[in-house]
């Protein structure tokens, strides 16, 4: 069983980055500096078995802190994103006000 997220529509710079994020009929501008790592994926909940030919993505996903905002002037949330690389979908895992208030949690 994996987990319940809400997908989302990330633009990215030239190195892959997220510049910016659609949530919900909103677009979002990154900024600061997004944070990124790379988190083991748990494949075996999700396929019975990992085809020969399915590579790179298929174990470590990327996982995204950004903190975006609607315009100049507005609240900064933090988002938890995960993008599969073997499949480029984007999802949120988590949003936060900037006061800490729990938005969302998907997962």
């Amino acid at each position: 069983m994996g987990f319940l997220t809400e997908g989302v529509e990330v633009d990215c710079d030239a190195g892959g980055v997220p510049v910016t994020v659609r949530w919900r009929g909103r677009g979002y501008r990154v900024a600061q500096d997004p944070v990124r790592w790379y988190e083991r994926r748990a494949w075996w909940a999700e396929d019975a078995r990992l085809p020969k030919d399915r590579g790179i993505g298929a174990v470590d996903q990327q996982m995204w802190r950004v903190q975006v905002q609607l315009t100049v002037r507005s609240e900064l949330l933090t988002l938890e994103l995960v993008h599969t690389l073997d499949t480029g979908r984007w999802r949120l895992l988590a949003a936060t006000s900037a006061s800490g208030t729990q938005v969302v949690r998907c997962a």
